[in-house]
């Protein structure tokens, strides 16, 4: 980043309340906290000496203070110490949302550990690779995943960050219990944490995150508006980018985090209307369930309070976009990103009325780029190519030494898009999506927007297929809405009449279901793909 960046970025922060620069001081050991145990245990500890009586966070055991917060991440990181893993070794975390994932969070860096967030949604299999890759040393997890942590060699040390009714014993809160709750000595240097990439195929890959810039708050809430000591219902998990980024920036600002262990529409409703939250954290399809509940059920909550509905993880279509802001206005902001290159863009609410489907403009020290084929600059508007980004919180690599493709700075996303003539930024589909049908290139997302745009169409998903004749044709799966008619060749003309023919999926399946991870993404490869009966 240039200088002049780093001091619009710091300005930024400033009016947004992340920092205070007319104080100094408080400048000066925030910094220092931050280069030694990273931002997530060096909020905690600002937050707890600067407003040491403000709520941290609820889940299902109640509230803590910041200062609560802060006490029991020391006492828990005194005891992972006297488990004398080495130094900077690492430890897995294996939880839903919930305080004993958050204690762990702030209570690994503390100890000089660093913290792998594990997948909820990972197979024992999957699981024991992870482990093995990462050179896990000790596993910290809920109760609900013992069968998971039974894949794992006995020699592996683990601990209960929730226990459910019969499952007390090895918890965290015995690990915690008697001891002091003044701080450790600050390590020289952050140990750092990795977070799995929520992809949708293989052995999801580590990204780890070392030493993260002070200023990264700031790329997530130039233009976001988060608010300041206020609450924050988060949905996203806390293991996936989403969510794990929100509620750091939460920190900053002193947020009260509402942590649901399992997601429920009409108790996030619930959530927002007792606790007056500001915000909401979530991924696209939790959107979808929220609005089924129905007119009915959703005005018997009050949720005027909310001003921001942060939404990312998988692309979110216009048609549900108007939909959730005609019911709650106009408080959706869509990121665009990843867990390699954060937060790439952001279209607020005004840009996805005034330019549906677009995912917005980069915030601070972000900037985006269009490459075509060859790795040459796209410079006209509207011309599909490769996304790169540059960012000011740039990729360490993953774990297993690979990495993304960089060209000039700009690293890639993995996405095709485009920007039009105002600079706003269009996805058109992942560069592993798109099929070439009868020698046309084709996006599959572009015909799961149009036919989740229909009343009858709850969600939609569409593949590529093999075809004798085409090569690759398209094959779309939906959900139908209730009473809907369920007939293939109405879908077809309907696309017929608004696409070119090549866009016209020949397979139309109805299903009940799209299969999801637990980050919301579709899992396209338990589609079927063979002949269909």
């Amino acid at each position: 980043m240039s200088a002049r960046e780093n001091l619009h970025a710091v300005l930024r922060m400033h009016q947004i309340g992340i920092v205070n620069l007319l104080r100094p001081d408080h400048l000066v050991r925030a910094a220092v906290r931050n280069a030694k145990l990273g931002p997530q245990a060096a909020l905690i500890m600002k937050a707890a000496a600067e407003n040491p009586h403000a709520p941290a966070l609820t889940d299902e055991r109640g509230t803590l203070t910041y200062r609560q917060l802060d006490e029991l991440s020391n006492a828990l990181a005194r005891a992972l110490r006297e488990l004398n893993l080495g130094e900077r070794a690492v430890i897995g975390v294996l939880a839903r949302d919930h305080r004993g994932l958050v204690l762990t969070i702030g209570a690994a860096a503390r100890a000089n550990l660093r913290l792998a967030l594990m997948n909820t949604g990972l197979a024992p299999q999957q699981l024991a690779e992870v482990v093995g890759r990462e050179n896990v040393r000790a596993v910290l997890y809920d109760s609900e995943f013992a069968d998971l942590v039974d894949a794992l060699p006995d020699a592996v040390p683990r601990y209960l960050t929730w226990a459910d009714e019969g499952a007390a014993d090895r918890t965290i809160d015995m690990l915690i219990a008697g001891r002091p709750v003044t701080p450790l000595p600050m390590p020289d240097r952050p140990p750092g944490f990795i977070i799995l990439t929520s992809g949708t195929t293989g052995l999801p890959k580590g990204a780890p995150r070392t030493k993260v810039s002070p200023l990264a708050s700031a790329l997530i809430a130039d233009r976001i508006p988060f608010p300041r000591q206020g609450a924050i219902v988060i949905a996203s998990p806390l293991f996936h980018s989403t969510g794990f980024g929100a509620w750091t920036v939460g920190l900053s600002l002193a947020d009260h985090a509402i942590l649901l262990r399992r997601f429920d529409p009409e108790r996030i409703l619930r959530a927002i209307a007792e606790h007056k939250a500001q915000m909401l954290v979530a991924v696209p399809t939790m959107l979808t369930r929220i609005l089924s509940l129905g007119p009915e059920i959703i005005a018997r909550y009050d949720v005027s309070a909310l001003r921001t509905v942060f939404v990312a993880g998988s692309p979110l279509t216009p048609d549900l976009t108007n939909r959730f802001q005609d019911t709650f206005g106009e408080v959706i902001y869509n990121v665009y990103g990843s867990t390699e290159v954060a937060v790439a863009s952001v279209a607020q609410p005004a840009e996805s009325r005034r330019a549906p489907g677009t995912v917005g403009r980069p915030p601070v020290t972000v900037h985006v780029a269009i490459y075509d084929d060859h790795g040459l600059r796209v410079t006209r508007p509207h011309e599909t190519g490769r996304v790169f980004v540059r960012t000011g919180i740039p990729f360490e690599g993953y774990t297993d030494g690979r990495h993304k493709q960089v060209i000039d700075g700009f690293m890639s996303t993995g996405d095709r898009g485009h920007l039009d003539d105002a600079g706003l930024l269009y996805i058109d589909g992942r560069d592993d999506d798109m099929i070439i049908s009868g020698g046309e290139n084709v996006y599959p997302l572009e015909v799961e927007n149009l036919l989740a745009e229909r009343d009858d169409v709850i969600e939609a998903a569409v593949i590529g297929v093999d075809d004798p004749e085409f090569g690759t044709r398209l094959r779309a799966f939906i959900v139908a809405a209730e009473g809907a008619a369920r007939d293939p060749q109405e879908i077809r003309d309907y696309v017929r009449a608004l696409l070119a023919r090549y866009k016209v999926p020949r397979d139309v399946v109805f299903i009940d279901e799209l299969p999801r991870n637990p980050t919301g993404k579709i899992v396209r490869r338990e589609l079927p793909t063979g002949p269909l009966d």
